[in-house]
């Protein structure tokens, strides 16, 4: 005999018991998230997805979304934005029965990388599962002829780059006025990557009336701008203060030789052999050096970053996902795209030269209430960087080994006008050799703008100008310019030079005095 499905669901509730409960082929789901608004159907979908208690990012920001409300949310990576807007989008687009027109979309989720974008596009197919709406994404390095087709009949929800977006809007092959709802998730990393004027433009494009939905881990004045332009009096939402880190991640920095940076990576990973690992460096050239050391030195590593096209890129992650290569060498541009649940470790192999990147970096592990590691490699170069990173989060981190460099020396010289290898603005250059005597060059021992004497002896100037000796009696050569009609030749010998220093012109002389003995004849 069965347990009739109330009774099922009253003790659910008691035991904070989530799942689907199946009784006459009714489906009831008992959630922390039913609680929270969302219908029947959107909490049938994410039942066997494991989502069982919201973030806090999700508890806050749902219930404003279901009511219509413009919101702001503020969270670090990896609290579950992605839900807190996709599944109440999801929600409203149920609601609101409707079939796109071709070329046409109900809602636009705008990201800044390739890699998030997908990211974004998979969790909310996920969500959509069983239901009629369609998702469609758009990014950069893909065929765009295939991108078309698959808008000729319009999408429900369309996720993009701002970049790709634009180029299909000025083929005429998407229409943005259609659509009702929009989502700038990583605001202020669209804003790092330039994309500004583009989100801009494509504010003014969205349909009218509409709600609007911005994410982001910092607030910088430019996007607190940007809410107050396109939002409608919106609601801040706030999970974690920015530069706040997950609680479970242990931190730690090697102080180290920039030489020695590869010898001692390539030491701990021996040392966690079987971990998947995630390697930052600071550039594209560097990322993929540094992959092909790893890779001779016998582990299973693969890099991403932007000269990766968008298959490898794929393939790269695919194979970091599903375990077959260990270690993935990305840069900052494939930070916010990565979410993987196993990452065990993090090494920032080149600190960011922005520090807030650190916050971002170190997020890709200790997802979903796990445990992780982000150690961090310190040049004497980079004692700056890593102290602006100290600053952000509010923390000193530990030290694994090496010993602290002296502020002072980590600091790069300012190439002011004191010369390459000055100290800064207003210091002496210190060269170790002298520096040979050239034309055009500063004095060797000047200062920047100290007012010391600049030394006297130059070279004289090689070129002589035609009418004007370059000597004793000579004025400033600002002081005559030749005519515009002269012609070039020869300059004149100092020796048939008139009193005064100027040349004598012996022809006008002589038609002078032909012209005055016709006069007197």
């Amino acid at each position: 005999m069965s347990v009739p499905a109330r009774l099922l669901r009253a003790i659910g509730a008691v035991f904070n018991y989530s799942g689907a409960v199946c009784a006459k082929q009714k489906v009831i789901i008992v959630s922390q998230f039913e609680a929270l608004g969302l219908s029947q159907s959107v909490l049938k979908a994410i039942a066997p997805l494991g989502y069982d208690v919201p973030t806090p990012i999700q508890r806050k920001a749902i219930p404003l979304v279901l009511d219509g409300k413009d919101v702001v949310g503020l969270a670090q990576t990896g609290t579950g934005k992605t839900a807190a807007f996709g599944l109440p989008l999801v929600h409203h687009l149920l609601a609101n029965r409707g079939k796109p027109p071709a070329k046409t979309i109900r809602s636009l989720i705008l990201a800044p990388t390739r890699e998030l974008v997908n990211q974004i596009a998979e969790n909310l197919k996920s969500f959509t599962q069983g239901t009629p709406l369609r998702v469609e994404c758009v990014v950069g390095g893909s065929p765009i002829n295939r991108q078309i087709r698959a808008l000729m009949r319009g999408a429900d929800i369309l996720v993009a780059t701002p970049g790709r977006l634009l180029d299909l809007v000025e083929r005429r092959a998407l229409f943005l006025d259609q659509a009702t709802f929009l989502v700038l998730d990583e605001a202020d990393q669209m804003l790092d990557l330039g994309f500004i004027h583009s989100l801009r433009k494509i504010a003014e494009m969205v349909g009218k009336p509409r709600q609007t939905m911005l994410f982001s881990a910092t607030m910088p004045r430019q996007i607190a701008d940007l809410s107050r332009a396109y939002l409608t009096d919106p609601v801040r939402v706030e999970a974690a203060p920015p530069g706040r880190v997950a609680d479970k991640i242990s931190q730690s920095v090697h102080f180290v030789e920039k030489s020695a940076k590869a010898a001692l990576l390539k030491k701990c990973l021996g040392e966690r052999d079987g971990d998947l690992s995630l390697v930052f460096s600071r550039t594209k050239h560097g990322a993929e050096k540094l992959m092909k050391q790893l890779v001779a030195a016998g582990f299973t590593a693969a890099s991403i970053h932007g000269n990766k096209n968008q298959g490898q890129r794929e393939r790269a992650l695919k194979g970091f996902r599903t375990g077959r290569t260990r270690i993935l060498v990305a840069t900052d541009v494939a930070a916010r795209g990565i979410d993987i649940s196993g990452v065990s470790h993090v090494y920032n192999y080149d600190l960011p030269e922005v520090a807030e990147n650190y916050v971002h970096r170190i997020g890709r592990t200790a997802r979903a209430g796990a445990a992780g590691k982000a150690v961090a490699f310190c040049s004497p170069e980079e004692i700056g960087l890593l102290r602006a990173v100290e600053k952000v989060m509010s923390v000193k981190i530990e030290v694994a080994s090496g010993e602290p460099p002296a502020d002072e020396r980590g600091q790069k010289p300012a190439r002011g006008r004191g010369g390459r290898n000055s100290g800064g603005r207003n210091k002496p250059s210190q060269h170790r050799g002298k520096r040979p005597q050239s034309f055009g060059r500063k004095a060797e021992g000047a200062g920047a703008e100290g007012g010391e004497q600049r030394a006297a002896s130059k070279k004289p100037f090689k070129k002589k100008f035609r009418g004007k000796k370059v000597g004793e009696g000579a004025g400033a050569i600002t002081d005559v310019k030749p005519a515009a009609s002269q012609k070039r030749g020869k300059p004149h010998s100092p020796s048939k030079a008139a009193p005064g220093g100027k040349p004598a012109n012996t022809n006008f002389k002589k038609r002078r005095r032909s012209n005055a003995k016709r006069k007197a004849a």
